[in-house]
């Protein structure tokens, strides 16, 4: 198969992920008992407040709960489509809330993405190519801590000694009244000054268990009978390696884009809110808390169209690394 024909099945596929995606969403936020119109409701009756049912129903109308829930999901993903993503129940356009804290979810993925890699494959090789040795030890102990350390607990812990040993505050991208200030290259430098530490909270886990695989994958190329048919016949170890054993084992690798970038984007909430980062998970939690129909669905249904970005980037660098995971039987 062609690249282009590979590239447009896995759009058109994409897509109908998506539709069902926008579907599942919808349905589960609307599973629990009442809805965003009974908390205004309650809420303004424990101020004092006479509400009438005439002015229920004026609410649901307004916000257009008063329609069945199949006609509330199409006029919903009709208006996403477009661009629209209504208002939440703060009165705030929901394209405004998450258009505030998109770029700072984006950045800290990708960064986080790129860290990732840069080191967990240069590890993995390392610890493949030196089975048993003191070093492997230490990278295979080194990824267990890192497996078993949840992250949230991680950035806790580095919470607790910066403030006690250092006196600073990690919590933020920004320093207290920097955030507002307009780009200018101090406003940049603080805000690398205060993104290392999300990034190391992050990438923890992710690192230790890519680690794992490419250092798992590779042992298995380097026991292989073509690399040892290949040293018999004299060819020098470093040139095999990375001409063979090292581009097969990158495969898993590269394919963990696919699962990586998505659960970087919408697997940090609790690490988010406990570094007090202005990324889409902690919005994401508030607008659940308080049943904000708009703004939830929104933010799930951006999430997820990341996350299958994230699985389609995968899938087209892997065909591209290795081409022979588009073929299909009889067509080259």
């Amino acid at each position: 198969m062609s690249f282009s024909k590979y590239l447009l099945q896995r759009l058109i596929y994409a897509f109908l992920v998506l539709i069902v995606i926008s579907f599942l969403i919808f349905m589960i936020v609307q599973l629990p008992r009442g809805d965003a119109v009974d908390r205004i409701v309650n809420a303004r009756q424990a101020q004092g407040d006479i509400i009438t049912e005439e002015d229920e129903a004026a609410l649901r109308a307004q916000y257009g709960l008063d329609k069945p829930v199949y006609v509330q999901y199409f006029n919903w993903a009709a208006q996403f489509a477009r661009g629209n993503m209504g208002h939440s129940m703060l009165g705030i356009p929901v394209d405004k809330l998450i258009n505030e804290r998109i770029a700072a979810t984006v950045l800290l993925s990708v960064i986080s993405l790129v860290v990732t890699y840069a080191l967990a494959v240069p590890i993995g090789i390392y610890s493949a190519t030196h089975q048993y040795s003191l070093g492997d030890y230490f990278w295979t102990f080194v990824g267990f801590i890192g497996l078993a350390t949840p992250n949230f607990l991680l950035a806790l812990i580095l919470l607790f000694l910066f403030h006690k040993f250092f006196g600073l505050s990690i919590g933020g991208l920004f320093s207290p009244g920097v955030e507002e200030q307009p780009w200018s290259p101090a406003k940049a430098l603080d805000l690398l000054n205060h993104l290392w530490i999300p990034i190391i909270v992050i990438v923890t886990a992710q690192t230790a268990g890519t680690i794992r695989t490419m250092r798992a994958t590779l042992l298995d190329e380097l026991g292989q009978q073509y690399v040892v048919t290949a040293r018999a016949k004299g060819l020098r170890y470093r040139q095999l390696l990375f001409k063979y054993p090292v581009r097969l084992a990158l495969n898993p690798v590269v394919n963990s884009i696919g699962y990586i970038l998505p659960r970087l984007i919408s697997g940090q909430t609790i690490v988010a809110i406990v570094l007090n980062l202005p990324t889409l998970g902690p919005l994401l939690f508030s607008a659940l808390l308080a049943e904000d129909l708009e703004l939830a669905t929104s933010i799930l249904m951006i999430q997820s169209i990341l996350a299958v970005i994230g699985v389609i980037l995968g899938d087209i660098i892997l065909s591209a690394y290795d081409p022979r995971i588009r073929m299909e039987k009889g067509v080259t």
